[in-house]
């Protein structure tokens, strides 16, 4: 099938696709990710186990794997094959078990290196223990002809999890796949999942039907025959042992193995006809990768699929809290409270209506008394801090507000709850933020201070500047941007209104209104940047965990499985 420059480039395919598969992670548990994740492992196994190992060396002997379900007598089908006991089964069950490798000593070579089963230790003799199943054993038996070699696995459906695991493998890196059931466990599930799952890769199978009673060798036989028609394996050989009593040895007699023993030393004498099933089923396994790799990479896709979901909501819920933030900076809010109580200090509101209807002069006297410290201690400082708690304040709730959201919408949305649990402090904000909100406000501050002595230029000398200062101006300005009364109701409407209309009266007495206008603009447009800032460093938190589970895959975006199936096409 292969030789040359022709070996060279599909082993060279295969390679990278191993790496590539190798490579693709499906980390988050979103529907069929279980299904996908054993796909993905059962090829790379088959890879490195068989088809890569296979290639490399057409010529190596055909392994033949010995399978079946629990109590089929597997161990005891291989022991009288060879004529004398090189694999012992479970006496008790369940039990770990490990896999024995029957071979020619010529064909030792094959076997004591890692050209197949690479991931196993070897062990050597029949005295090695057999119940580690990360361990190979291998057995040197004359009786096992040259060309051929005999692997009894563990059984299919044991209970001990790592048995089933090692069965799968191995019967993976067969040439040939013996299948040993009984006359009372033929039709059993499990065995027909692991032939239907042989058919699809192509694997030559024999099947071995064992303990058969001698009045009914027929009609199970003609039975088992049109199961196998029905699914595709009519031509696969069919051994039938009658129910019989061990020897002394626990083994089978001489005259029911006769017919096993015949086929397999002819298998193994007729290097055409033992080529044949090594390419048959290598040619299966190699016709498989095609749609096990689209499996993969459509697994992969609805991993990035949904990533995106997450990372989407993460950035939907931290816009919706820059939304509220300006929605906070536009319903006047803000000027409850502590706030509208500074503003009362700083302005007087006793009669702030009625003196504002009088005119501007007579409040703007009543607060340059304040700020010239006439009247009560530093009431711009006052409401400056005021607004710097309930900036924070709006800050902080709408933060909290967006990782809680994040974290509930997370744990409803496939793949995001495990990292949810395992980062419960997504469900919050940073230890640090109370810190970073205070800390921005005041740099917002001190970006309203800087543009209102900009904004002034000649007009610091005036003496409409001078009578409330810079730090009245900017107080003023900050209060301008929180204006609006929406969300207020009865005497509220009244005060804050009033209240920003004053602050916007006395601001355009020192710079225009047009100039006012654009001043508070640029206050608003600043603190929407600076809280747009603070807002992706927290939504950041929930894209570093994401990232830090997906990991990177670049590669895979631009087609790589997809490639290496194709380049392993190209050079069969």
């Amino acid at each position: 099938m292969t030789g040359g420059d022709q070996g060279t480039e599909l082993l060279a395919a295969l390679h990278t696709l191993r790496d590539t598969a190798g490579v693709t992670s499906l980390p988050l548990d979103i529907p069929g990710v279980e299904r996908a994740r054993r796909g993905q492992r059962e090829m790379l196994a088959q890879l490195d186990d068989y088809i890569i190992p296979r290639v490399s060396s057409l010529d190596a002997p055909l392994l033949a794997v010995v399978g079946g379900s629990t109590g089929a007598g597997k161990s005891t089908l291989v022991n009288s094959v060879v004529g004398e006991t090189v694999t012992r089964s479970g006496v008790l069950r369940p039990t770990t078990r490990g896999s024995t490798l029957i071979h020619n000593p010529a064909d030792a070579r094959w076997f004591t290196g890692t050209r197949v089963l690479p991931g196993l230790a070897r062990q050597t003799g029949t005295t090695a223990p057999a119940n580690d199943p990360d361990t190979l054993r291998l057995v040197s038996c004359n009786a096992v002809p040259v060309g051929i070699a005999l692997l009894d696995a563990p059984d299919i459906d044991s209970v001990v999890s790592a048995n089933r695991d090692l069965a799968r493998q191995l019967l993976s890196a067969a040439d040939l796949w013996i299948f040993v059931t009984t006359a009372s466990r033929y039709a059993d599930a499990v065995p027909w999942e692991l032939l239907h799952q042989a058919i699809g890769r192509g694997t030559s199978v024999a099947v071995v039907l064992n303990r058969v009673p001698m009045d009914a060798m027929q009609e199970v036989r003609a039975d088992l025959a049109g199961m196998l028609m029905e699914q595709g394996l009519g031509q696969s050989p069919v051994f039938a042992i009658a129910e019989t009593s061990l020897s002394r040895d626990g083994l089978l007699p001489v005259t029911e193995m006769g017919r096993v023993r015949s086929w397999l030393r002819s298998l193994a004498s007729d290097a055409h006809a033992r080529g044949l099933v090594i390419r048959r089923t290598l040619d299966g396994a190699l016709d498989s990768l095609a749609a096990r790799t689209a499996e993969l990479r459509a697994a992969h896709e609805a991993q990035v699929r949904g990533a995106g979901d997450l990372t989407g909501q993460a950035a939907a819920a931290y816009d919706r809290a820059v939304g509220g933030v300006q929605e906070g900076m536009r319903d006047g809010s803000l000027l409850r409270g502590e706030v509208l109580a500074r503003w009362q200090e700083f302005v007087g509101t006793g009669e702030l209506l009625r003196q504002l209807d009088a005119g501007v002069g007579r409040m703007r006297d009543r607060v340059t008394a304040f700020i010239s410290g006439r009247g009560k201690a530093q009431p711009a400082d006052d409401l400056g801090h005021a607004l710097q708690t309930g900036v924070a304040a709006l800050l902080q709730a709408h933060a909290e507000s967006a990782a809680i959201a994040v974290s509930r919408g997370w744990r409803n949305t496939p793949g995001g709850a495990p990292l949810v649990d395992a980062h419960r402090e997504l469900a919050s904000v940073s230890p640090d933020f109370t810190q970073k909100a205070e800390k921005l406000v005041r740099s917002w501050q001190d970006d309203v201070l800087q543009m209102v002595r900009e904004e002034a230029g000649g007009k610091r000398a005036t003496a409409r500047f001078l009578a409330f200062g810079v730090n009245g101006i900017a107080v003023m300005l900050m209060l301008l941007v929180f204006s609006a009364t929406a969300g207020l109701s009865g005497a509220e409407i009244g005060i804050a209104g009033g209240s920003a209309i004053l602050a916007q009266r006395l601001l355009e007495a020192v710079f225009g209104d047009q100039a006012v206008r654009t001043l508070s603009a640029r206050a608003r447009t600043r603190l929407l940047e600076l809280t747009t800032e603070l807002y992706d460093g927290e939504r950041q938190r929930f894209d570093d965990v994401l990232d830090e589970a997906v990991g990177g895959q670049d590669g895979l975006g631009s087609g790589a499985l997809d490639a290496a199936v194709s380049a392993i096409e190209q050079a069969r």
